[in-house]
């Protein structure tokens, strides 16, 4: 059971190990692009490639469902990312219970933004959990844990592709012993835990009154989606790669300025402590480019002043 990218490793690693696949289960279709045609999921395009039924329910909870997973007899079900809270009656299911493909070292960033939490509060570290599921969210016994730097150019999409393979490789070590009964599953700390909030689209607008480190911390946990965003000649304009400057400056937050090239960018914006130097941005309607390369077709840019 998977949905998105981060899933397709893991299903990858199960078509390829000794296991069989009796069934993919993904989200409905939903629209998508311009033309807003249904969009197939990540995993329910890989699962056709592999020629394997696929089930798309938009719940789990009615019994015609539950009467039709039941019927595949599953010994085990894996689910990475895949949108729903499985209800009681289908944990039940299998007699080696629900797996699940959680990226962060839980109980650490339960919840539904894992990834993007972990950058966004500065975390050095993170890595993945291969946890038996019950009925609570992320809350169930852990059987295999993996740890991974965080790099200080990791966005929220390098990093997921990063945890995806490793979440992917850990699960083909640890379901063969779960199975053979060589794991002892480990309950989870509940004074430890914390919680990681579903990201909106409004929180990806830039207030430039705050810190440098906080603001670029944003731009990475928020690409691909829903980006970082300011305003400028009326359009919106995303920040797509910074680089925090502890430069002094009595400028007021969101004024524009010329940066030293020794220090790697030649543009920054003024926040409410330190410089945020811009790398990469798009201009709403245009391709994202380079600030080099944007200074050239937009010139009043180097002295502007954003809005907060």
């Amino acid at each position: 059971m998977g949905t998105p990218e981060f899933a397709v490793p893991t299903l990858v690693a199960l078509v390829g190990s000794e296991h069989q696949v009796v069934a993919v289960y993904t989200q409905p279709d939903r629209p998508a692009g311009r033309g807003r045609g249904l969009g197939l999921s990540a995993v329910k395009k890989e699962a056709l490639a592999y020629g394997l039924p696929v089930w798309q329910p938009a719940t789990l909870r009615q019994t015609g469902e539950i009467d039709r997973l039941a019927d595949l007899k599953p010994e085990v079900i894996v689910v990475a990312a895949f949108g729903q809270l499985l209800p009681q009656s289908i944990l039940d299911i299998p007699p080696l219970g629900c797996l699940n493909v959680h990226p962060s070292l839980l109980p650490k960033h339960r919840g539904s933004s894992p990834v993007a939490t972990a950058i966004l509060n500065g975390d050095e570290t993170t890595g993945v959990t291969i946890m038996l599921m019950d009925k609570g969210f992320d809350t169930g016994p852990v059987l295999a844990q993996q740890q991974i730097a965080i790099s200080p150019e990791d966005t929220t999409g390098t990093l997921s592709a990063k945890l995806a393979q490793l979440g992917a490789d850990l699960l083909r070590q640890t379901l063969p012993l779960w199975m053979s009964g060589g794991l002892t599953p480990q309950p989870q700390d509940d004074n430890l835990a914390s919680y990681s909030k579903p990201i909106t689209r409004e929180e990806g607008e830039i207030d430039w009154h705050l810190e440098a480190v906080e603001l670029w911390r944003k731009v990475r946990a928020f690409q691909p989606w829903p980006g970082c965003y300011t305003r400028w000649q009326n359009k919106q304009l995303k920040i797509i790669a910074a680089l925090p400057l502890p430069r002094e400056s009595e400028h007021e937050p969101g004024k524009v300025l010329a940066i030293k090239p020794s220090l790697g960018v030649s543009v920054g914006v003024q926040t409410g402590e330190g410089v945020l130097g811009i790398l990469r941005l798009q201009l709403e309607g245009r391709r994202a480019m380079d600030i080099e390369e944007f200074l050239r077709g937009q010139r009043g840019f180097a002295e502007a002043l954003l809005p907060c």
